[in-house]
């Protein structure tokens, strides 16, 4: 109950601040081609500018600006023609995935909701896990490979709030720099796009579900 009173405490005004890019990737997760799933990522990225928890204001920018870069990647038009409705079978394998998803995010949060945090850091500890597990979904559910390009920034974004947590807690300095996340993601990035391009000019599909001519 505890860890409940952490979210019910603040105001509507700060819920939907930090809710809602949380909120936006899962609007991304449902965005059925690249026109919705562009604005919604855009979304995002102004959505972050209003999480100051994230660190430096510096770094929030900073973290703004890659999603803008993802947002401009995702709705890219593809050498496929990604707003081709897929086989229906596929909607097998995104069921499975996203329950998965969904368990393993719900053991996650559970997990934090059992140790003895400041109400500060379980908000944010609970919203890092959130983002990550939006993004871990992103992946097990989206099958094209430009798309991924959401999950990988929504759990390098998790991942920099947990650290935040972590670093409020730390006593040895071990922790690498606030920026090296980003730039980590950054590089990810980077080359889930060139893993994308490189699958349309070679076989002329960036679905995951096509690799070895294996359509679901």
């Amino acid at each position: 109950m505890h860890f409940a009173d952490t979210w019910t405490e603040l105001s509507p005004v700060d819920l939907v601040r930090l809710l809602a890019p949380a909120a936006l990737l899962v609007l991304t997760l449902f965005a059925p081609g690249r026109r919705a799933a562009r604005p919604a990522t855009a979304m995002v990225a102004i959505a972050v500018a209003f999480i100051p928890e994230l660190g430096p204001p510096l770094l929030v920018f900073a973290w703004g600006l890659l999603w803008l870069v993802v947002a401009w990647f995702v709705g890219t038009p593809s050498g496929d023609a990604g707003e081709t409705p897929r086989p229906p079978g596929g909607a097998e394998s995104g069921l499975v995935g996203l329950g998965l998803g969904v368990a393993l995010l719900a053991l996650l949060l559970a997990g934090v909701a059992r140790q003895d945090l400041t109400p500060e850091d379980g908000r944010r500890a609970s919203w890092g896990l959130l983002v990550l597990g939006v993004g871990l979904l992103q992946l097990m559910v989206r099958r094209h490979a430009q798309r991924a390009l959401v999950g990988f920034a929504a759990m390098g974004l998790g991942l920099q709030m947990l650290q935040g947590v972590a670093r409020g807690a730390e006593l040895s300095g071990a922790l690498p720099a606030r920026g090296l996340l980003l730039l980590s993601t950054a590089i990810t990035l980077a080359l889930v796009i060139r893993v994308a391009r490189g699958r349309e000019r070679v076989v002329r599909s960036a679905w995951i579900s096509d690799a070895h001519d294996l359509h679901d």
